[in-house]
């Protein structure tokens, strides 16, 4: 009887002091997610599309404008990029076979700003180029809103938006050629980025390959509808994948553009992969401050397909850093990105 009791009371010691170290691990694993919270959520969590699919941001079906805006003239804005992949205009949207971006994801990028990161590209520059690491995804499940939205680098995706109604300041109308013709918002960029959107296009003129803008500067409000339209279309998890919500969109920046060949063949779609436009931006687009925002192979990084007419002015410096070391503005500045909320 002894020996049974003894047995009893070790097996209970040994059961409460095993409950008692794994109670302990847990509780330290909770307090360091806390101390350091991902600017990113693992791709196991946090769904790339936020819904699963891959995403274009912005895009391809990019902007959501691309198809006739307006109901005009065709330009594209979005169409797969932008989440414009459809016709923008009319009805809402149209044809929307690629919708695959999303938002122009693009539509963000953001990051940068005197909040201390951005010394001038600071924080991410030490922060920058530094991990390739495609296990970390953008996701709307925890949102941020940027503190430098006039900062040639801000970080605009699915987890940094820009602040509710943000109009950038110095909108111009970059003196090149467009798929359209009409004085909209869209033929818009800010005014170094239209600088050096003039110099990218005279260069490649040089070379023998004639570009042309599809899609600039976007509202929130513009992108709202756009959005919605893909919604009531498609639902919101596909949406998702290829449109960027409201004010995550890069395009609202001013510092990004959909390109095309002047022809507008395969503006803002996939088959605009592999031309000469599209190969003549991935090789020197750099060289003029701009990067193709969602390069091939990046999409769990990014959370938008590949858009290679998606090109975002940040500057020569970190352009030719993540142009030369194959990485994205996500990796570029890391967690360096200077947020209010």
């Amino acid at each position: 009887m002894r020996k049974w009791a003894t047995l009893i009371v070790a097996v209970i010691i040994v059961g409460g002091a095993l409950i008692y170290f794994a109670n302990s691990r847990g509780t330290a694993k909770d307090e360091a997610t806390v101390q350091n919270p991902p600017a990113l959520a693992q791709q196991g969590g946090g769904d790339q599309s936020d819904n699963g699919s891959t995403v274009d941001p912005e895009g391809t079906s990019g902007d959501g404008d691309t198809t006739t805006d307006n109901g005009s003239t065709s330009d594209t804005e979005g169409t797969i990029g932008d989440g414009n992949d459809v016709s923008e205009g009319a009805g809402g949207g149209t044809t929307g076979q690629d919708a695959g971006q999303a938002d122009d994801g693009k539509d963000s990028a953001a990051t940068g700003d005197d909040s201390g990161q951005d010394s001038g590209n600071g924080s991410g520059e030490s922060a920058g180029g530094t991990s390739d690491n495609s296990e970390f995804v953008n996701t709307y499940d925890v949102e941020h809103v940027v503190s430098n939205p006039t900062s040639d680098t801000v970080l605009v995706n699915k987890t940094y938006r820009l602040p509710e109604g943000y109009v950038p300041p110095d909108l111009v109308y970059p003196d090149v050629a467009f798929t359209f013709s009409e004085k909209i918002d869209k033929r818009k960029m800010r005014k170094v980025a239209a600088d050096a959107l003039k110099e990218l296009f005279d260069a490649a003129k040089q070379d023998g390959v004639y570009l042309a803008g599809v899609s600039g500067y976007r509202s929130e409000s513009r992108q709202t509808t756009l959005y919605n339209n893909y919604v009531d279309r498609d639902g919101v998890k596909a949406a998702d994948t290829y449109s960027a919500r409201p004010g995550h969109s890069e395009h609202q920046t001013g510092l990004s553009i959909d390109v095309s060949g002047t022809d507008g063949k395969c503006a803002a779609e996939s088959c605009f992969a592999g031309t000469k436009e599209a190969n003549w931006l991935a090789d020197h687009a750099y060289e003029y401050g701009f990067i193709i925002r969602y390069p091939e192979g990046k999409e769990s990084i990014t959370g938008y397909k590949y858009e290679p007419w998606h090109i975002r002015y940040v500057g020569r410096d970190i352009a030719e850093d993540v142009t030369k070391k194959d990485i994205t503005l996500e990796q570029y500045f890391g967690s360096a990105v200077p947020v209010s909320k």
